[in-house]
């Protein structure tokens, strides 16, 4: 019961990372892309604040639970569980050492001025972004491989069960 728990809390919190990040990634980026840039510098200092404790949030979260099951498990499913771990506590590390300084340097250039070489660094955030986003997608898909597989193998051990009765 408690591998379900903690096998179900990892794949909802790398699931909602994921799909935040694949929602900023497919709509934000192009958006933040077709308005003016003081627009987007204002906008985007605005949505740092709120996105800084919900995605922290949901990286610690698929970071631990993945790990948590990964120590709960053996073979394939640890091994997946572990990876997925890893690939949420990466994207937190690409978060943390590639976006965040860039952030800070948006949120100054909101109150004054972008800098002649913004559109480089502007690049940069979103090859970061990128990159995060495709390690947390890649955290839920091997999350929904070990859940598969984890289904398959139980219903594999349900219908053996008549027949080793039987015998």
């Amino acid at each position: 019961m408690r591998i379900r728990l903690v096998q179900g809390l990892a794949l909802l919190s790398t699931g909602l990372l994921a799909g935040a990040f694949g929602y900023g990634a497919a709509n934000l980026i192009p958006t933040f892309n077709a308005v003016p840039l003081d627009m987007r510098l204002s906008f985007h200092t605005e949505l740092m604040k709120m996105n800084g404790i919900t995605m922290q949030t949901a990286m610690g979260l698929s970071t631990i639970s993945s790990l948590t099951l990964a120590a709960m498990t053996r073979g394939t499913a640890r091994r997946l569980a572990g990876a997925a771990g890893l690939l949420a506590f990466t994207s937190f590390l690409i978060t943390r050492f590639g976006n965040v300084p860039i952030n800070s340097h948006i949120k100054k250039w909101a109150a004054t001025s972008a800098p002649a070489n913004h559109a480089e660094i502007l690049q940069r955030w979103e090859l970061f972004n990128n990159m995060r986003t495709l390690a947390a997608l890649t955290a839920f898909i091997l999350l929904i491989v070990l859940v598969m597989r984890r289904h398959r193998e139980d219903q594999a051990a349900t219908q053996a069960q008549p027949v080793a009765a039987a015998a």
